[in-house]
């Protein structure tokens, strides 16, 4: 048996910037940060001579069961096709039952779907026993995605997922560096006592976002174009405010992000979470943003010195769903 889970992240700044084709002409940034909402996968090899299954897939999230002869006759078709991907690229020659499951809510910006192809890539290179390194690992998830099912994004959710942490990642094209932020005992402390995760209960489908995005950027438009270059910007001076413990520039920062976000598309926001901002502020939220391309999902706040409990209520009042978190600072694990 073969077990591997994965931290899904919160991106404080900088998304979108880790789009390759969004970090040719200048370097992408971003700040992350893996938390304790996972992605597992499970595997168990089996000797049934009788069975005309060779790989089993449990992909418990969907109720879905399927079953394949061997590698060959995985096809791609709506279903489980990242578990499916997984397998076919890493080749393995067994017979298997393999399960999934993930604690987030679906569509939440959370980078989840790059957590489970961490975790996956654990658990069968493990099988396989081919050891991989954590960037290894995020640059083969990455490119199961992006390259095998053609999904548009980036790249910082699979390195926070598979190295765990607070990071500062760099991206210049297709070339990631990251770097653990160490921070001071107080300011991690502080941190996460006052981050509130809510999940709006409004799933979002982020390559309809992306698309969207990378028109608006290829054509030239101005908020667009000046959207993309401030978010870099930002991810670098939230670097240096959190390296020095100032959080209540991170919190500005945090805003100032979520702005230039919505600069991005017109599809990033709308009524409902611009509703919950509003009540966050009222209840005491110094900064906030929405998780990943936004349009749903998932909402981030920091409130001021002991409002949390009161941001917390006032959401949970008006409908949204509390997720509670710490920061994880071990990325995947396997055994």
């Amino acid at each position: 048996m073969m077990r591997a889970r994965a931290p899904v992240r919160i991106d404080f700044a900088g998304g979108w910037t880790d789009v390759a084709r969004f970090a040719r002409e200048t370097p992408g940034a971003v700040v992350n940060a893996a938390i304790s909402i996972y992605s597992y996968a499970s595997i168990e090899t089996f000797d049934d001579p009788s069975s005309q299954a060779g790989i089993r897939i449990f992909a418990t999230d969907f109720d879905l069961y399927i079953e394949a002869q061997d590698v060959r006759r995985l096809e791609y078709d709506g279903n489980a096709d990242l578990i499916k991907a997984a397998i076919r690229h890493l080749g393995v020659d067994e017979r298997f039952t393999i399960t999934t499951r993930s604690d987030a809510p679906p569509g939440s910006g959370l980078g989840t779907s790059a957590a489970m192809g961490v975790a996956l890539i654990g658990a069968l290179g493990r099988l396989a026993a081919r050891p991989f390194l954590a960037h290894e690992i995020a640059e083969l998830a990455s490119e199961i995605e992006r390259e095998e099912l053609g999904i548009l994004g980036g790249k910082q959710d699979q390195y926070a997922s598979a190295i765990g942490g607070v990071q500062f990642m760099e991206f210049f094209g297709e070339t990631v560096r990251a770097a653990a932020l160490r921070l001071p005992a107080h300011t991690e402390f502080e941190l996460q006592k006052h981050l509130v995760l809510c999940y709006t209960e409004q799933p979002r489908l982020s390559g309809d976002i992306h698309e969207r995005v990378t028109e608006a950027f290829q054509s030239g438009e101005p908020a667009t174009t000046g959207a993309i270059a401030s978010l870099k910007t930002i991810a670098r001076q939230m670097k240096d405010r959190l390296l020095v413990g100032d959080l209540e520039a991170f919190a500005r920062l945090m805003s100032e992000n979520w702005d230039n976000q919505k600069r991005l598309h017109p599809s990033v926001t709308n009524e409902r979470i611009d509703e919950l901002f509003a009540i966050a502020a009222e209840a005491g939220a110094a900064g906030g943003k929405a998780c990943g391309a936004g349009g749903g999902g998932c909402l981030v706040f920091i409130a001021n010195p002991d409002r949390e409990h009161l941001v917390r209520s006032a959401l949970q009042r008006a409908g949204a769903r509390m997720i509670d978190f710490v920061l994880d600072f071990r990325g995947l694990q396997t055994t």
